[in-house]
């Protein structure tokens, strides 16, 4: 992946859920160029992607990454406040359904606030993933999974879960 939309995996249960966390910092430049009424907020195609991302590791978990798994399709996302500089993010993805031919998620994206304590609910969003060796055969892909990364192995480590990448 070129860009990760996550900065670590706090909970893993094999093969149903998956949960990652997003630090939003003025540090990231792409903030900078989206405010809403003098804030600087995540876009929310964004935080999609980031719970795409948190949900497609679910999903590669569970074949060890040996099957390329692609974003397919965004079945229903619903959003509803703003996540600004300062904010982290939860992301929580589990498996509704997998098959040799994919997978279909669905999860939680919820905000802690600076400086708070509770965890507030942003949306819901709903996906489903294609395994593209399956459904795309006869095409060329690399022999290696093309999304793993220096970033993205190293979250994986710290997770604990760097040996389903071997």
């Amino acid at each position: 992946m070129r860009w990760l939309w996550i900065d670590c995996i706090t909970e893993h249960e094999a093969n149903k859920r998956l949960v990652a966390i997003k630090n939003v910092s003025l540090a990231e430049d792409y903030l900078h160029d989206h405010m809403v009424h003098g804030k600087t907020i995540m876009p929310f195609s964004l935080m999609i992607e980031g719970m795409a991302q948190t949900a497609g590791i679910l999903v590669g978990t569970t074949s060890r990454f040996k099957e390329k798994v692609i974003l397919a399709k965004i079945s229903k996302a619903s959003l509803s406040c703003d996540v600004t500089a300062g904010d982290t993010i939860r992301y929580d993805a589990v498996i509704d359904r997998i098959d040799t031919a994919g997978a279909s998620t669905s999860g939680t994206i919820d905000r802690r606030v600076a400086g708070g304590e509770a965890w507030e609910r942003v949306g819901r969003v709903e996906l489903l993933f294609s395994h593209i060796d399956k459904n795309m055969a006869g095409t060329e892909f690399p022999e290696h999974n093309f999304v793993f990364s220096d970033n993205f192995k190293m979250i994986l480590d710290s997770a604990g879960l760097s040996d389903l990448a071997d």
